[in-house]
């Protein structure tokens, strides 16, 4: 089989190991395309790396993860794309460290679409969930692709109202492309490779190793205009993404929550710092500007909707206990946890640890 030599020459220096974006990038900028440096005498290329590391460019492990990476590009739906290449994404130019070189599976298309980042907790609550899927879905008929990191959570969310939307999503992956991680999610990988674009800037066969997440979060805000946190606890690598999207001069926005969970914690110290706090996605469509929401693209209330009554109209919304239901509805406790299982079997509200329950919103009516 025919490989691109060009392409080659963008693997066998990215697939070095030891060999940095930055001292590429040098290289680049030095002797101009791959081609061009792997031309030069080793001993000039150590100025920009150790002399091992550039011994390394000839070693017969480089060589064989080249032709393997070759080998899967010439799969279907599947795309190596380099900084040379038109496709490459406008947005990652901006930014102080874009990747040389990006492993991809689907819809290229999708990296010159208008785009919004969201990502939140892991350990999100149902409520959050159900915001993150409903704004994801609203601002994807808006016109937006939904860019997150496949994570479980929040992120999860986002790809799933994003791929129910028009503007469909965008998931960057901290492993290599070839790896799905979070096992959990690897059927939402699959559909997200079918109907969206899978990213990742590591080699083949990397594996989930954590130091790789928070450097593959700078391309979640990255791809973006804006990014939108959720849920986010204080030590959240969400705010990581966060800070990465302000540093990048795009637009913060987060969800604000309840002040008694510390899921929201994260959200109100990135409001208290300058993000602007959003309530629905019409928040969001009017400041990034340019877009209108379908009809069907709300994630407000349906004008005189009312809460239910009953049990539901004395929780509030937040968290709650069995006792304070009592005192609040004048009722037993037997009469009390009889209601919220109904509720919780109804989708209408779900368990908290500590014993605590909480309402859970509707999602915006289609």
């Amino acid at each position: 089989m025919t490989h691109d030599p060009g392409l080659a020459g963008w693997l066998q220096l990215t697939l070095t190991p030891g060999l940095g974006g930055a001292a590429l990038r040098a290289m680049l900028q030095r002797f101009g395309l791959p081609q061009a440096i792997l031309q030069r005498k080793r001993a000039e290329l150590s100025a920009f790396a150790a002399p091992d590391v550039i011994a390394a460019l000839d070693s017969t492990q480089v060589a064989h993860a080249v032709e393997r990476s070759l080998e899967w590009a010439s799969g279907a739906g599947r795309h190596i794309v380099t900084l040379a290449d038109d496709s490459y994404p406008r947005l990652l130019l901006e930014i102080s460290d874009p990747p040389p070189l990006l492993y991809m599976v689907g819809m290229l298309e999708l990296l010159q679409q208008p785009a919004l980042a969201m990502v939140g907790s892991r350990n999100a609550s149902a409520q959050g969930e159900r915001n993150a899927e409903s704004f994801a879905q609203a601002l994807s008929d808006a016109g937006f692709t939904i860019v997150s990191g496949l994570a479980l959570g929040i992120d999860a969310a986002a790809h799933r109202g994003g791929l129910g939307g028009r503007g469909s999503t965008i998931a960057v992956l901290g492993t290599g492309i070839d790896i799905r991680y979070p096992r959990r999610n690897a059927p939402l990988a699959d559909e997200i490779g079918a109907r969206g674009l899978l990213v990742s800037e590591f080699p083949l066969g990397t594996g989930p190793i954590a130091s790789n997440f928070p450097r593959r979060n700078r391309l979640i805000s990255g791809l973006a205009q804006g990014c939108l946190v959720v849920e986010a606890a204080l030590a959240s690598g969400s705010l990581i993404t966060a800070r990465a999207a302000a540093d990048q001069g795009r637009e913060v926005f987060a969800l604000p929550g309840s002040i008694h969970s510390p899921l929201s914690k994260g959200c109100h110290a990135l409001i208290k710092t300058g993000a602007k706090l959003v309530e629905s996605a019409e928040d969001i469509l009017a400041e990034l500007g340019g877009f209108r929401a379908s009809a069907s693209a709300s994630t407000t209330a349906a004008p005189g909707e009312q809460p239910a009554g009953g049990l539901l109209a004395h929780m509030g919304h937040d968290p709650v206990d069995v006792d304070s239901l009592c005192t609040r509805a004048g009722i037993s406790a037997e009469q009390v946890s009889s209601e919220l299982l109904r509720l919780e079997l109804d989708g209408r509200i779900t368990s908290l640890p500590g014993g605590l329950y909480q309402r859970l919103e509707k999602g915006p009516r289609r």
